[in-house]
Formats: structure tokens, C-alpha cells, sequence
């Protein structure tokens, strides 16, 4: 089994926390965000400030405000992206995506703007315009030399993620489960999994052989001669 990337919904991924513990495992995430994620320019430094009057500045901050993620994406190269093929062609939308810092950092008091995250790793910052008019936002921990169809790949592969845990539940009975310990609901929760896997490993291996050795075409026969089936 190849692992990817760590892939959530933007109600996993406007928590810092959980962004960070990821990236503290080694792990790859793209994860949605809302629009009002704050976020920094890539080259964003950290100054000390003009005091003025009074003691000398001992903290650092940035030297530009952090921005909300559609405003940071406004004047962003956008591009028609295709990431796979559906049942109905091609799926495309605009995308575009700039490298940013994201505003996670620890809090602290910047002047008349009050308290401000400071800026934290560098990420992609990633924008979706939808053909029905529709927006989304996304950060991504991926290599700063990812293509804009790769990124928008790893986002678009949570949709195979949802449409496997239907089916689990759906077909397979994930969430049949009656119990009340966590040990418990592991155990069902790994059952259907590998139940899910083999009946997709059956699945792609028809449907390999049926690439591989195409039926000829039955010959046509009168119907009054057609074979009866039971």
C-alpha cells in the first residue's frame, strides 16, 4: 500500500495545531481552509520596531500584515486545470497557487493591529474557482517545486477518500457498530477496511483482464433459434 498525502476538510484544516503535528510527523497534508485563513507573503521578514520613545523593541515582527487567503490570491496567476477523468469527461477548474507563511506562529501584540499570529512554515496557499461560481481555499506542506496539476490532484483525491467511506458504510457495514470502546470500533473499523480492500483488488484485477483480452462479439441469431437461459 503507497500512503500519500494527509487530506481534510476545511474543519480540519483551520486548525494549527493539527497542521503542525502532521508536519512534525513527516507527513504530506493538503487541507482546506476558509477564506479568512490568515496568511503571509513568502518573503515576509521579521524587523524590530521603531520604539520611538521608551525601552528598544525586543521582539521581532513582520514587516508586512498577514492577509486573508482570498485576498492574498487576487492578483495570483490563475490556470485551467484538468486532474482526471470522470464519468462525464474531463474534470477542470481555475486554479492558482502562490507560496505563503502561513499565520500560526505564537500570538503577539504588534503595534495598533493588536494581537497577530506570527508567521509560521511555508506552504502553498491554493485557490479553486469552480465552473458553477463556487470558491475554495487550501494549504498545502508539499515541495515548494510541485506543479500547480499535482497540487490540484492531491486536493481533488479527497473526493475518492468520501466516495470509499460511503461505500463502506453503505455496503460493507462500517457503520453498523454497536459498541462502546475505542478497541472495539478499531477492530470493526479494520474488518470493513480489509473487506473494502480485497473487493477492490478483485475489482481492478476484472477489470484488467477485461482490458487485456476484450470478448469477440457474439454472432447474431435468428430468434427462433435463440438458446433458452434458465
Amino acid at each position: 500500500v503507497r500512503f500519500g498525502c494527509v487530506l481534510a476538510d476545511a474543519g480540519y484544516g483551520l486548525s494549527a495545531p493539527f497542521r503542525q503535528a502532521l508536519s512534525a510527523r513527516g507527513l504530506c497534508w493538503a487541507v482546506g481552509i476558509p477564506r479568512h485563513q490568515k496568511v503571509y507573503p513568502a518573503a515576509v521578514q521579521l524587523i524590530f520596531p521603531d520604539a520611538g520613545r521608551g525601552r528598544p523593541r525586543v521582539r521581532h515582527v513582520p514587516d508586512v500584515r498577514s492577509r486573508p487567503a482570498h485576498a492574498m490570491l487576487e492578483a495570483a496567476k490563475w490556470q485551467q486545470v484538468s486532474w482526471r477523468k470522470g464519468t462525464k469527461g474531463r474534470l477542470t477548474a481555475r486554479f492558482a497557487a502562490v507560496r505563503v507563511r502561513i499565520a500560526d506562529g505564537a500570538p503577539q501584540r504588534i503595534g495598533s493591529a493588536g494581537a497577530q499570529h506570527m508567521p509560521g512554515a511555508e506552504a502553498w496557499l491554493v485557490g479553486e474557482h469552480r465552473s458553477n461560481g463556487e470558491r475554495k481555499y487550501y494549504l498545502s506542506n508539499l515541495p515548494a517545486d510541485t506543479p500547480v496539476k499535482a497540487l490540484a490532484g492531491a486536493i481533488k483525491a479527497r473526493w475518492i477518500c468520501e466516495q470509499a467511506h460511503q461505500q463502506l458504510k453503505e455496503e460493507l457495514g462500517l457503520d453498523h457498530f454497536e459498541g462502546r470502546s475505542w478497541v472495539g470500533l478499531h477492530r470493526h473499523a479494520l474488518m470493513s477496511m480489509m473487506a473494502y480492500a480485497f473487493l477492490q483488488s478483485r475489482r481492478l484485477a476484472q477489470a484488467g483482464r477485461k482490458k487485456q483480452s476484450p470478448r469477440p462479439a457474439s454472432p447474431t441469431q435468428p430468434a427462433s433459434s435463440a438458446p433458452s437461459h434458465p
